[in-house]
């Protein structure tokens, strides 16, 4: 028996991956390297090219590799090109999980951890988001993920299917020097590859209601969010009751400030980061709690700020 993890070629997934297989369970990958890496899959990792959106692949891997649950990684996650893309964003998360869906159905697989996304909040009015907290996505990319979780609750309803939903924000850090985030819209990748050319980062906006005038926001250890998602697998393997949706947020956050100061010292290079204009919509403040995670799904911040930015630094420079 094992378990599929869509999108396991991805920064997060194949570090679930790992999760997975160092907890003694085995794991089949299908991903169709859009954004993924076919080196972050380990020789040994049963390994699937394809798109989520083919149902037959999915049922025939399902099939061969004796599937019993699924971790959903797979998707287009850009919130902000999601506003010029919607047609693909909504195709690649909201089809796509149509069809795995249909794929489940069709071969008796009854679990799976979702991974969704804290942009399914939108900017929401309170300084730390709850699981009660409404939702109010601003992006067809945080629709498409709010839309995934209604998919999966009204797919429960009809089958029984056993799940639960992961929300988080950014994802950050490294668990092996093999692994690393390659995204051109994340913060952390964006900065270190600006300091690589010799470039010097920016600030979008310094005048913020925070206390050194930046954004602050919920900042998670990639490690940290592959222990949670293997513990939800657990759960819902085991037939334990699980909420149908987590935050898995550190209740305090981190500033724009904070991080480049800290990579400022991680990585010896001395810049000072220069301030531009706030980005519009970028709430001053976005954290969320992790305290039913935690109760849960073994959730805890088991790397500080240096831990993460140190683990991202050296996993860059390892792959140069």
């Amino acid at each position: 028996m094992s378990w599929l993890v869509t999108g396991g070629a991805g920064y997060i997934g194949a570090h679930v991956v790992r999760a997975l297989e160092e907890s003694d369970l085995e794991a089949v990958v299908v991903d169709d390297l859009s954004s993924g890496h076919r080196g972050f899959v380990r020789s040994g990792t049963p390994f699937v090219e394809g798109t989520i959106l083919d149902t037959d692949l999915l049922v025939r891997t399902c099939k061969e590799h004796a599937v019993e649950g699924v971790v959903h990684l797979a998707g287009f996650k850009y919130a902000g090109v999601s506003v010029q893309r919607p047609l693909h964003t909504y195709t690649q998360n909201v089809t796509g999980t149509v069809s795995l869906l249909d794929a489940m159905a069709q071969t008796g697989v009854e679990s799976i951890v979702f991974s969704s996304s804290a942009a399914t909040f939108g900017t929401p009015d309170v300084d730390v988001v709850t699981e009660d907290t409404p939702t109010s996505p601003e992006s067809p990319y945080g629709e498409s993920k709010l839309i995934g979780e209604w998919l999966i609750r009204d797919q429960a309803v009809a089958t029984g299917l056993r799940h639960t939903s992961l929300r988080y924000f950014n994802v950050v850090g490294s668990g092996s020097d093999d692994l690393y985030d390659t995204s051109p819209h994340n913060l952390f990748p964006v900065v270190l590859e600006m300091l690589l050319a010799g470039k010097t980062p920016r600030i979008n906006g310094d005048d913020y209601a925070t206390p050194d005038g930046t954004c602050v926001r919920d900042y998670v250890h990639v490690t940290d969010l592959a222990v949670a998602h293997v513990a939800a697998a657990r759960a819902l393997a085991a037939g334990e009751p699980l909420e149908s949706v987590y935050n898995l947020g550190s209740g305090d956050g981190s500033s724009v400030r904070e991080i480049m100061d800290t990579v400022r010292e991680v990585t010896g290079i001395d810049f000072t980061p220069e301030i531009g204009p706030r980005r519009p919509g970028d709430p001053a403040r976005i954290v969320a709690s992790g305290e039913l995670a935690a109760r849960d799904l073994d959730w805890a911040m088991r790397h500080d700020l240096r831990d993460m930015v140190a683990s991202a630094w050296k996993a860059r420079t390892a792959a140069s």
